[in-house]
């Protein structure tokens, strides 16, 4: 029976996906675990593998297409002993009346858990996969979203947290929205729709019924769902400018993604900022030391080479397990604390930036960190970073020291609860022992979700950082 072959969830966040080539043609064989297109995702081009057999009778979504949502249909599979050229849209052979489809048509079984354990990806998604017996009535290539997103007997909504946290907000009820998201789960969009088309309303929250026709009534489009002020639109931005003044860049999916997740961070994550200064002459003696003693390789290069970054990613790791209550992030309804720590690094690149993530930094010495860093930001660089390489991460380290910049405050990429902004080392003349004397200082701003770290949990984490930058030989026991 044919195999509708679905754009795939390659991460958790992933709503939509640029389609960039095809690996296989029409008619071209397959075989379970043959590659058969190339992905971009907001951060990185990923592979899609095949997991059936047959033959690929028919490509939906050409290469090249931007923006295809996750769940639509690009392409069908022909399996075994049928004719590749009977085979439309949907699944269903162009041979069937609408009768007979209608009649072939059977609701879909629900995936066990065994068959989605097998379509998780590295990041967390799934491969949106399926198998179908004839194409549902009036089916298109791009598919119709379930309704309501309930698997099971017992009624149970699929939803992300956010989604479920702003129609919670807002007073939709779930179990009347249609999900887009991998598998039918209902994503922050879908909720955001319902709720500006007025169509879904919480039962608690419900009206009397001579009051529905109002209830009913579109929200105007200058609110958005949420409560957020709207923004301009993009004529009222051009109006403001003459037209030969500017050149229009159009956004890629890096850029959209760092736009509404950095801005979900600032309206949902209440933020607080603590900010201390690092004495850092103790550390640069010590680096010249560790520096000066590294091994070579064998092409007589130095083995590592340890830079400022590299200790302030290990003092933040080492912070957060001494100060175990701030190793921890949001999870909506708990708290979820970790027992290493996990601290992601601001790398910058052309058009945006990664975060990659190093593991168990408490752990690791400083020549791991540091030959780490080296092949994170090389492959970041050439957006060769696996989604798992990204993702998660209680803090993260953003320094902007290398530009000069002295002071800054950084945003909290969720769902991580803090970061650390880092500016640059200056001879600055302070007080000791009543006389004045020239030190090399940094500034540190921690920025701080107030769900998670109170201001005192705060400046426990940020005291335990400044000990261990200014007294480094505690990073090396």
């Amino acid at each position: 029976m044919p195999i509708n072959v679905l754009m795939p969830a390659l991460s958790p966040t992933m709503e939509k996906g640029n389609l960039a080539k095809w690996l296989k043609k029409e008619g071209d064989p397959i075989k379970s675990g043959d590659v058969l297109a190339e992905i971009e995702t907001d951060k990185a081009t990923m592979e899609v593998e095949a997991i059936d057999e047959g033959v690929l009778a028919k490509i939906l979504v050409p290469e090249g297409t931007a923006d295809v949502p996750v769940n639509d249909l690009i392409a069908i599979i022909a399996g075994e002993g049928e004719d590749p050229s009977s085979v439309q849209a949907g699944g269903a052979p162009k041979a069937a009346s609408n009768g007979e489809a209608k009649a072939e048509s059977k609701p879909e079984p629900k995936a066990d858990a065994s068959a989605a354990g097998q379509n998780t990806t590295p990041g967390g998604g799934h491969m949106a996969y399926e198998r179908v017996n004839a194409a549902p009535e009036g089916a298109q290539p791009g598919g119709a979203p379930q309704a309501g997103a309930q698997a099971g007997s017992g009624g149970r909504v699929f939803a992300s947290p956010l989604a479920r946290r702003i129609a919670k907000q807002e007073g939709v009820d779930l179990g009347a929205v249609r999900g887009s998201g991998p598998h039918g789960r209902i994503i922050a969009r879908d909720v955001q729709a319902a709720k500006a088309s007025g169509a879904t309303q919480a039962p608690a929250a419900a009206q009397p019924a001579a009051e529905a026709p109002k209830a009913a009534a579109p929200a105007p489009k200058t609110a958005p769902a949420g409560g957020a002020p709207a923004g301009l639109t993009t004529d009222q931005v051009k109006g403001f400018f003459a037209k030969d003044a500017y050149e229009e860049v159009p956004l890629d999916g890096m850029r959209k993604t760092i736009a509404k997740r950095l801005t979900e961070a600032m309206q949902v994550a209440p933020h607080f900022y603590l900010t201390v200064d690092c004495e850092l002459d103790a550390l640069m003696k010590l680096r010249e030391t560790l520096n000066g003693s590294a091994g070579k390789d064998k092409d007589g290069k130095p083995a590592f080479k340890l830079s400022v970054n590299d200790f302030v990613i290990k003092a933040m790791g080492l912070a957060l397990t001494r100060v175990p209550a701030a190793n921890a992030v949001w999870a909506e309804d708990r708290i979820l604390r970790f027992k290493h720590a996990e601290v992601g690094v601001a790398v910058a690149i052309d058009g945006g930036l990664f975060t990659p993530v190093i593991r168990r930094a408490d752990e690791k010495t400083l020549s791991t960190i540091s030959n780490e860093m080296k092949d994170f930001a090389a492959r970041a660089r050439a957006k060769k970073l696996k989604p798992e390489e990204y993702q998660g991460g209680v803090t993260s380290v953003s320094n902007l020291g290398m530009f000069g910049i002295k002071h800054f405050t950084a945003v909290i990429n969720p769902p991580q609860s803090s970061i650390l902004a880092v500016g640059a080392g200056e001879k600055r003349v302070v007080v000791k022992d009543g006389a004045p004397a020239v030190v090399q200082v940094m500034t540190c701003t921690l920025s701080c979700d107030h769900r998670v770290l109170d201001g005192a949990l705060g400046a426990e984490l940020v005291s335990a950082f400044k000990g261990l930058i200014e007294n480094p030989m505690g990073m090396l026991v």
